[in-house]
């Protein structure tokens, strides 16, 4: 990148906001007759929208800002701003670390995406980022994140205001963001305990029964339904007595999800041959859903039963 380039004014190459447009040209006639008040907007305005610049603008762009390495990207990051501060003038700064993403993102461009990668994950240690700058710089992590960068975001599983943005990139990127979850969940707490336990059922981490099967007597009823969710996902048989009973609570909104879980579970059971457990918890819930509220729960029950019937006996 030549020496004189400011990643400030190549920023502002992208084209305005319709707003911006507008306030251009209202400008531009109160220039021209000043005597004149500006005309009022016919009603409330809707969200200002962008327009992107042409692919090859954008391609150029991308790649005058990673011939400056290191430096440039950070800059552009520093550019950032959280839409509630006072500082913040335009989404252009964010618009151009997306389109910086999807251009790493192809094919050949390896070394790039490695640099910007990196630059990303040591920018979210840097505490005069806001927490919403943090989490759009996890937002464009979860597209190009890797195994180093799991380990990056475990930590952040803990901290209040990002625990949902990591967690997202972590389930996005995959391989290995199972034992990030599973480390982090003994010492979790509050929101962060439970975004930790629901993505443990989005991933099916079986290697995380038993802290599922422990959480389901959590003081958090939500915990103790994401829980219930998590390990019907994976289809433990060793869940299938712990299950029933979180179902048997008062009729509820618990009820009603941890009795879901046992149908969910009891399917994934009998999808891997494990018709006997499946049978047990359709015997179950047939048995004891006597309340005429729950009489779909019980027909759906017998049905599975009946299925069941030709294979098992």
């Amino acid at each position: 990148m030549p020496a004189q380039l400011n990643i400030a004014e190549l920023v502002e190459k992208l084209p305005p906001t319709d707003r911006e447009i507008e306030a251009q040209k209202a400008a531009e006639k109160v220039a021209q007759d000043p005597a004149k008040p500006p005309a009022k907007p016919a009603k409330e305005p809707g969200a200002s929208k962008f327009t992107g610049p042409e692919p090859e603008v954008a391609r150029q762009l991308c790649e005058q800002v990673l011939a400056g390495g290191r430096d440039s990207l950070t800059q552009l990051i520093a550019l950032v701003r959280d839409p509630a501060s006072p500082e913040f003038k335009n989404y252009k700064p964010e618009y151009l670390l997306r389109c910086l993403t999807l251009h790493v993102g192809g094919t050949g461009k390896e070394a790039a995406r490695k640099t910007f990668r990196e630059v990303l994950t040591a920018e979210l240690r840097n505490e005069k980022h806001s927490p919403a700058v943090k989490g759009y710089l996890l937002r464009e992590l979860q597209w190009i994140g890797d195994a180093d960068t799991v380990k990056a975001l475990g930590s952040l599983l803990a901290d209040e205001a990002l625990c949902e943005a990591a967690a997202s990139a972590l389930a996005a990127i995959g391989a290995g963001a199972g034992d990030a979850f599973r480390k982090a969940l003994p010492g979790a707490k509050g929101r962060c305990r439970l975004v930790i336990v629901q993505n443990l059922g989005v991933l099916r981490e079986v290697k995380a029964a038993e802290a599922l099967r422990n959480a389901l007597n959590d003081e958090d009823r939500d915990v103790r339904v994401a829980a219930a969710w998590g390990l019907a996902r994976t289809g433990d048989p060793k869940s299938v007595d712990l299950l029933l009973k979180a179902a048997d609570v008062p009729p509820g909104l618990e009820r009603i999800k941890a009795t879901q879980a046992c149908l969910l579970l009891a399917e994934n059971l009998a999808a891997t041959g494990k018709r006997k457990d499946a049978a047990k918890i359709y015997t179950h819930l047939q048995e004891t859903r006597t309340d005429p509220k729950e009489t779909y729960v019980r027909e759906a029950a017998a049905q599975a039963l009946h299925a069941l019937a030709g294979e098992l006996f």
